[in-house]
């Protein structure tokens, strides 16, 4: 029983860490705007993403904490979905959280290019964050940001494209 009740006390102290704390961002300011999605077959996605990015967009995994390419990124431009190129975030809203992966304390659109969704996987409570218009799995979203906005958008660098700004 004491085995039992210390790895609970593990799994939940895990699950409070600070890279996997929940956020429950505010959308009472939200707009809802209907946008086109995009709807394709597994096999249709295949054909269009690496294997790794099909694994996170498409069956919502993660990379490990670290290898991104974007995650110590900071040049100026617009961080896009690898899946159908709509903009989500751009250079301004970008921190080095130091979580291992690509931190934004905001979005473009005002809410309507992201979606946030519960979830109870892994035995933890979280906000998914998915890409509007083709819905990939991008990361989630803590409240634990250091910005005045407070939120964390934790992002895969292999969800994302980088589009420089124009000099």
């Amino acid at each position: 029983m004491k085995r039992l009740i210390i790895l609970l006390l593990g799994v939940f102290q895990f699950a409070t860490s600070a890279c996997q704390s929940p956020a429950t961002p505010s959308t009472s300011n939200q707009k809802t705007i209907k946008m086109d999605t995009i709807n394709k077959s597994d096999a249709e996605w295949k054909k269009q993403l690496t294997p790794e990015q099909f694994y996170i967009l498409r069956q919502k995994g993660t990379e490990p904490p670290g290898t991104g390419e974007f995650n110590k990124h900071f040049e100026k431009g617009w961080y896009c979905c690898a899946g159908c190129g709509q903009e989500l975030f751009d250079n301004t809203q970008k921190f080095d959280s130091h979580c291992g992966w690509p931190s934004f304390d905001g979005e473009l659109g005002g809410g309507e290019r992201i979606k946030k969704i519960k979830d109870f996987s892994h035995g933890m409570i979280r906000t998914e964050i998915i890409c509007a218009r083709c819905g990939g799995h991008l990361g989630h979203i803590f409240d634990d940001g250091p910005t005045q906005s407070g939120l964390r958008y934790c992002v895969n660098s292999l969800s994302l494209v980088f589009k420089p700004t124009k000099s």
